[in-house]
């Protein structure tokens, strides 16, 4: 199965709160369910600034996990991707594309080294 490593705290708002859209700056013609990777970095800068866009969009503010309670360095979920596109009313859409997310799904973490793109993951 395919897997793409997003980082957190991202992964968490797309699995928790809503987060309908992943910005990339690079385009994907796949379709169809994925495993979402928790990137093992993360900075202090990326969970404080997390909700931000929605903020300046008039959205939620979201209560995050603390820092240190975010998973790291594994599966952490699934989702499907449905398109991508380079615009969208989604409050969460500000990358040059966006990879336009359904049916997601929190799965039990299981650790795991990620990669670039969308990678191979045994079952």
């Amino acid at each position: 199965m395919k897997a793409l490593s997003i980082r957190q705290p991202w992964a968490w708002l797309i699995l928790n709160a809503g987060k309908d859209i992943e910005n990339r700056d690079w385009p994907t013609r796949f379709r169809g369910r994925f495993l979402i990777h928790a990137s093992k970095g993360m900075t202090r800068v990326e969970y404080d600034c997390a909700d931000d866009p929605l903020w300046h969009k008039g959205g939620p503010t979201i209560d995050l996990p603390p820092f240190e309670e975010l998973q790291r360095g594994g599966i952490v979920g699934e989702a499907e991707l449905v398109d991508c596109v380079t615009h969208s009313d989604s409050l969460w859409f500000n990358g040059t594309f966006g990879f336009v997310l359904r049916n997601v799904k929190p799965l039990p973490f299981r650790p795991f080294k990620g990669a670039l793109g969308f990678f191979e993951v045994e079952p």
